[in-house]
């Protein structure tokens, strides 16, 4: 019998073992071209251009950082990334939360074919839709405007928006809400103090895709918009290749700074994400 179990012991931790280097080797394939990106931003421009490349640079430079952000429109452009992802963070929450309200405490006519065209809007290729979204913006006199752009990414974003809080409002019991309007509260002040607290994790989560979405879109804002100094940091890495070229350099260091901040939100807020991504899978 200790026979048995010593061989089946052996058995997980060579099995475990195994697990633990796939793992590694998936990390390294994966991390390996975000390595190269930074070490490259860190290079000197004569060390990127040679034929004779090396895993690590002889010499690190801040140069191609500084170059980067002394191009043309760097600041502009990095505000126009802040307020489009602000504005499609905070329509597509705000629009998306009440949708995901009704559709997960209400029952009414057409509910469960509205979630399924939810997930089929999904599917269809943004690109399909630009012109047909261009000529509609034109009409609208949104052309060339923030707020233009930031209502094509809070619709893009929308979908998932709905179906993820839905997860979350679901898994909150319903006799909280009930108690708080026995308590004299109205549906809606139920809502705000009970029902909205508690959606915090999931509002995060939800933020962050929203976020992500809108801090990399290229072909919209390029389309979309038409002054250099109204695009966001995704399009103004186009500074960067020209018909002399590609300076890969500040190429780097530009894609490491548009990078950058959500990485940081990111990691300020990941707790809430994990547990948000975790309450919202229970029930669906």
């Amino acid at each position: 019998m200790s026979a048995s179990v010593g061989r089946t012991g052996r058995t997980r931790k060579k099995s475990r073992l195994g697990y633990n280097i796939l793992g590694l080797i998936t990390f390294v394939v994966m991390g390996f071209p975000v390595y190269w990106m930074v070490i490259t931003a860190l290079r000197p421009s004569s060390e990127i251009l040679s034929y004779d490349q090396k895993v690590w640079p002889t010499s690190v430079t801040l140069g191609q950082f500084r170059r980067a952000m002394d191009s043309p429109n760097f600041w502009d452009n990095t505000k126009s990334s802040i307020i489009i992802s602000a504005g499609t963070v905070v329509l597509s929450i705000a629009i998306g939360l009440i949708a995901a309200f009704a559709v997960g405490r209400f029952r009414f006519w057409g509910r469960k074919p509205l979630m399924v065209v939810l997930l089929l809007v999904q599917m269809i290729p943004a690109t399909s839709m630009l012109i047909p979204i261009y000529i509609q913006l034109n009409d609208m006199g949104a052309l060339n405007q923030y707020w233009g752009v930031i209502l094509v990414y809070a619709a893009s974003t929308l979908p998932f928006t709905i179906w993820m809080l839905r997860g979350f409002i679901i898994n909150i019991p319903q006799e909280l809400e009930e108690a708080a309007m026995v308590d004299g509260n109205s549906r809606m002040g139920a809502f705000w103090r009970v029902i909205f607290p508690l959606l915090a994790p999931g509002l995060v989560a939800t933020s962050i895709y929203a976020l992500i979405t809108a801090w990399n879109e290229y072909l919209f804002a390029y389309v979309l918009l038409q002054d250099n100094d109204k695009y966001p940091l995704g399009v103004w890495l186009l500074n960067f290749t020209t018909s002399r070229g590609t300076d890969y350099g500040a190429l780097m260091a530009g894609s490491i700074l548009t990078a950058l901040p959500v990485v940081i939100f990111f990691l300020i807020v990941q707790r809430k994400v994990a547990a948000g991504l975790t309450a919202g899978a229970v029930k669906g």
